[in-house]
């Protein structure tokens, strides 16, 4: 009984330091402990571990077409950034998961809020077997229009990827110029693990930059807006002009 009434601080300590193989037997210990406080503690521990095993089956199932192609060899997810903001690049994500990858939380990275974006993104590139990232600048847009330019940028992440993928799994598109074997998967992003990562890193690379053209060129909030039509850069288009870095074949509509 001595050890039921354990203060409940003393009790969350135990649940915050354990691993996920010892929570089992916390539960077991303290079930009996009529608390409020305590049963609240192994409530909320429960429901964390439904949701993890939730997640782990998701990011499983996001698997499917890396195990449908492993056997041809290295397999890539392809994914880009900015095909529709009216200033900045588009950018390009290449991704080469390790074929037991662990990471979880693997999504769109529309999904994704900012934050959870910026730790995917260091997990990614901490655990990834390669990564290439493309970027094709908002002048070779004007000039070769901007599909051309989004495969352009998928083109140079493969190139720039140190290992030569087998398969390059694309959200839903076929990449011309490139003698890989291809898959095309419509909204990959949310299908595929190494689409998702390519997804996510094309994202937190432009966004970044966006953030660092805000210094150059202030008034049109490209740190908040990424270069997207927001009222505020309508609004400082209108007043200031064009910036360097806007897309000209993009502006006819609000200039």
């Amino acid at each position: 009984m001595k050890e039921k009434q354990k203060p409940i601080a003393k009790i969350r300590e135990e649940f915050e330091a354990a691993s996920e193989e010892k929570l089992p037997s916390l539960y077991a210990l303290y079930q009996d402990d009529s608390r409020t406080g305590v049963q609240n503690l192994i409530g909320k521990y429960r429901k964390k571990e439904e949701a993890l095993a939730k997640e782990k089956e998701r990011t499983e199932q996001m698997k499917a077409y890396e195990k449908q192609y492993e056997s041809r060899g290295f397999v890539c997810g392809i994914d880009e950034v900015g095909r529709g903001p009216l200033a900045g690049p588009v950018v390009a994500g290449a991704v080469i998961l390790p074929r037991d990858c662990q990471i979880l939380y693997l999504n769109d990275s529309k999904k994704l809020t900012a934050k959870k974006r910026e730790e995917l993104y260091d997990v990614i590139l901490e655990q990834a077997v390669a990564v290439g990232i493309g970027c094709v600048s908002p002048a070779r847009i004007d000039e070769i229009n901007i599909l051309r330019a989004t495969y352009e940028a998928m083109r140079e992440a493969i190139a720039k990827l140190p290992i030569q993928p087998d398969v390059l799994l694309n959200d839903a598109v076929t990449i011309p110029g490139v003698n890989i074997f291809q898959v095309p998967i419509i909204k990959g992003d949310a299908k595929s693990v190494s689409i998702a990562a390519a997804s996510i890193v094309a994202k937190v690379t432009r966004d970044r930059m966006m953030t660092a053209y805000e210094q150059e060129l202030p008034g049109y909030g490209f740190a908040s807006n990424k270069g997207y039509g927001s009222e505020q850069h309508i609004e400082a288009l209108k007043k200031y002009g064009p910036s360097p870095i806007h897309r000209k074949t993009f502006l006819t509509h609000f200039l």
